[in-house]
């Protein structure tokens, strides 16, 4: 059977040892009836909380976060007016002193015994947290199970990054409510972390144990510092003497660096992120918070392992792209966008799922960002898929990466009727590297070198963009 977790239980779980510092004040039950106090008594000695929600600060491997826990065995977790009431003044407060907020949800929504009034603080409670985000603050949730009604369709459902344990049911009403309301029951499943995970409606599904490193990851990307740079950085200029085909053949091998690679060997402390947070998810799109050799960052980039003619980039890896652009925006953070894509894909579906608009969205966003934005050709650059991450601050590119409005095989096709001019037609469009550099496409051109392996190639574009962010920052 699965543990179930108390409220303070999870935060002696998260928090360092002895840094909880509660936020909450005695609740007033004064106004209510003998009827519901009594209920309100019993919840209390039930539960061993006042009320269905602790507040408070602590550390977090000695950062200080705010939290807010729900106590599912106070009344169901169940937000009357008191908790209401403290979930928006701690909210308020983070924001006040600038810290993180953390919340844990367990509940099936607002309390019945109260009725409107207390369904009517869900807005108060959003107010706060989205004031929280438009001071450029972080605001983490993991749902716990249950989480249901107004708590998940309010707080429970605001945040930049959105976990949940493992098995707990989540969703806008609980099962029994609904199949009493409609006559239906839901399928099984529906409201599972896990599906709602796969749906790209949350981003991931961990344990209770794992959550202090997650949190952990989170906040060293969102709260700290860059850090000194560790990784090489190779100097010299590109040779240049590669075919512009050699090239896209290179960048077309199983082998090939990719945005894993870049994360893997490059990047430390990844905390991955996983859909549009709206019900799609397309794995061709990556997103992540990361450092990159020290420098905090949410990395976008187009995952050629993921990508082939049964899975081609289709439009909701660009509105996965577009979330990463929004949270980015909005945290402060630098933006780095990773081109490697053979093409978007080529379908009815793409196109009534709006592929062109998405492509339109994407690069206008992009100009518009206010927070450093840097475009990284990584390996295949192809047609308007490429285009949509590429209108960042600044671009570098590793020396066998390649751009060009469509692959040179279908160049070929639509010059020469055939197939067999394609290395002709990749020389002819200038599509390597070295040459969108000497047009200034391109800022810089990271150099490969003979015998590189993955890893190689992987540690020296990390180490060009971590130098590219922060001579950004030193002309901002």
């Amino acid at each position: 059977m699965t543990r179930r977790w108390t409220a303070r239980e999870l935060l002696d779980l998260v928090l360092d040892e002895g840094s909880f510092e509660s936020w909450d004040q005695p609740v007033d039950t004064s106004g209510h009836t003998a009827e519901y106090r009594a209920v309100l008594a019993a919840a209390a000695e039930k539960a061993g909380t006042d009320e269905s929600v602790l507040t408070g600060r602590g550390r977090v491997r000695g950062r200080p976060v705010v939290v807010v826990v729900n106590e599912f065995r106070f009344l169901g977790g169940s937000i009357g007016r008191a908790a209401a009431q403290r979930i928006t003044a701690a909210v308020r407060r983070a924001t006040a002193e600038r810290l993180p907020v953390l919340a844990t949800t367990a509940s099936g929504g607002t309390r019945m015994q109260e009725g409107t009034p207390a369904f009517l603080r869900m807005v108060e409670i959003s107010r706060a947290v989205m004031d929280h985000r438009d001071a450029g603050l972080p605001y983490l949730v993991y749902l716990r199970h249950p989480t249901t009604g107004g708590v998940y369709a309010s707080w429970g459902s605001l945040a930049h990054l959105t976990v949940a344990e493992p098995g707990a049911l989540i969703g806008f009403l609980g099962p029994r409510v609904v199949e009493a309301l409609t006559g239906k029951a839901l399928p099984d499943g529906v409201q599972s972390a896990e599906n709602l995970a796969a749906k790209g409606v949350l981003d991931g599904v961990v344990a209770p144990e794992n959550l202090p490193a997650l949190v952990e990851r989170a906040l060293a990307v969102l709260v700290d510092p860059p850090s000194a740079p560790s990784l090489p950085r190779r100097d010299g200029e590109p040779s240049g003497t590669t075919s512009a085909w050699d090239s896209v053949l290179r960048t077309r091998r199983d082998d090939r660096v990719g945005v894993r690679d870049l994360l893997r060997y490059g990047a430390a402390g990844t905390v991955r992120m996983s859909g549009t947070d709206q019900g799609e998810r397309d794995e061709s799109m990556l997103v992540a918070l990361t450092r990159l050799d020290g420098r905090p960052c949410l990395v976008v980039g187009q995952d050629r392992t993921r990508q082939s003619e049964r899975t081609p980039m289709g439009p909701a890896a660009l509105r996965v792209a577009r979330r990463a652009m929004g949270l980015a925006e909005e945290l402060r953070l630098p933006l780095v966008a990773v081109i490697d894509t053979p093409g978007a894909e080529l379908s009815q579906d793409a196109e009534e799922g709006a592929l062109a608009g998405e492509i339109a969205r994407c690069m206008a966003a992009l100009t518009r960002m206010t927070v450093p934005t840097l475009s990284v050709i990584l390996g295949q650059g192809c047609g308007g898929g490429a285009l949509a991450l590429l209108p960042a601050q600044a671009v570098i590119a590793a020396e066998h990466a390649w751009l060009s409005p469509l692959p040179p095989e279908g160049a070929s096709v639509i010059v020469h009727g055939d197939t067999a001019h394609a290395a002709q037609m990749a020389e002819a469009q200038h599509v390597r590297a070295v040459d969108l550099l000497a047009e200034g496409a391109v800022q810089r051109v990271v150099p490969e070198y003979d015998g590189d392996t993955v890893r190689d190639v992987a540690v020296a574009v990390a180490a060009e963009c971590a130098a590219m962010l922060r001579e950004m920052d030193a002309g901002s």
